[in-house]
């Protein structure tokens, strides 16, 4: 699994994630924290497509964590 920087996003932490599949390609999905301490929640969202680079599953979990945050 892959870590980037996260994203601020008002009381959000966007953090996208890509994971390398065994048989190539690779999986995408995001973190979603929010609160500190006890007060924390976290939401992790994994995303079926498969992705030929690291590149496009991290575009994706960004675009997909930006979103739900926006939406919210």
């Amino acid at each position: 699994m892959h870590n980037y920087k996260g994203i601020e996003v008002g009381r959000y932490l966007v953090s996208p994630m890509t994971k390398p599949h065994a048989d190539g390609g690779f999986a995408a999905s995001v973190s979603i924290r929010s609160g500190r301490g006890q007060a924390s929640h976290d939401r992790v969202m994994r995303f079926t497509p498969r992705f030929m680079c690291s590149q496009s599953a991290l575009h994706y979990a960004t675009r997909e964590g930006l979103a739900w945050v926006h939406a919210h």
